[in-house]
């Protein structure tokens, strides 16, 4: 089952990149997807890059006030949400809300069979489908990677500064003597990668759904999980080749 899935998904991605490069190109259909990926996932990867760089002020101020290094919370913060929480969590949280709704979309499409009704109109599902939706989640997850991040910073920033009193000259200070461009852009490399996982595993699912609305359900769950989990492993192994 796990080698039958793999498969399905690797080729599944290589149709789909073909596919990208094989004319008429559907611009109206990519945007709509990246509308769809992106702009409508804002508002909760806001809420959670705020909360989520909040939540870290408090607790690396906790932690770095027993050896007296407060003004290293900035640095903390900001290093934390570009390397590490900003990419994972804004992926995780995009695969509960996007993910799940491409796997449903999809599925319902294939148990009412208007994928088998492409096929007679000599339209390919792969590239009117699956392609749009993959090169949206490639595209606009490095995107909403940075909201999160900026957000995230936003939230330790008056957390740090208006509530635990850290001086705002030196939380800027040392944050940006800490942080580089290679940590942000090795974040961003995350997300893309996690943006193509999520899209994938969501597109097969819905793709191969069986057995009716039960199926469709089933699909959904198995995205979200799959994807979520996915999204981990290959964390671990981003992080141990970039860091």
């Amino acid at each position: 089952m796990i080698v039958t899935s793999a498969g399905g998904m690797a080729l599944m991605l290589f149709q789909s990149v073909m596919w990208m490069f094989i004319p008429p190109l559907k611009l109206r259909n990519i945007f709509k997807q990246m509308e769809f990926v992106g702009v409508k996932s804002l508002f909760v990867v806001i809420l959670t890059g705020v909360f989520t760089g909040a939540v870290l002020a408090l607790q690396s101020y906790s932690a770095l006030k027993r050896f007296g290094a407060e003004s290293l919370v900035g640095p903390t913060v900001a290093l934390s949400m570009a390397r590490e929480l900003g990419p994972v969590l804004t992926g995780l949280m995009v695969t509960g809300r996007a993910g799940s709704a491409m796997a449903t979309e999809l599925g319902t499409m294939r148990v009412t069979e208007q994928i088998d009704a492409l096929y007679t109109m000599a339209v390919n599902p792969i590239k009117y489908l699956v392609s749009p939706r993959v090169l949206a989640g490639v595209l606009m997850m490095p995107v909403l990677a940075v909201v999160t991040d900026f957000v995230g910073v936003l939230g330790g920033y008056f957390v740090g500064v208006k509530m635990l009193g850290i001086n705002s000259g030196v939380y800027i200070g040392r944050t940006m003597d800490f942080v580089k461009p290679q940590d942000i852009f090795d974040g961003l490399i995350k997300a893309s990668v996690f943006g193509l996982i999520l899209s994938l595993v969501a597109c097969y699912h819905g793709f191969n759904t069986i057995g009716g609305a039960a199926g469709v359900g089933e699909s959904a769950t198995k995205s979200v999980v799959l994807g979520s989990v996915m999204i981990l492993i290959s964390d671990y192994f981003l992080t141990s080749v970039m860091f």
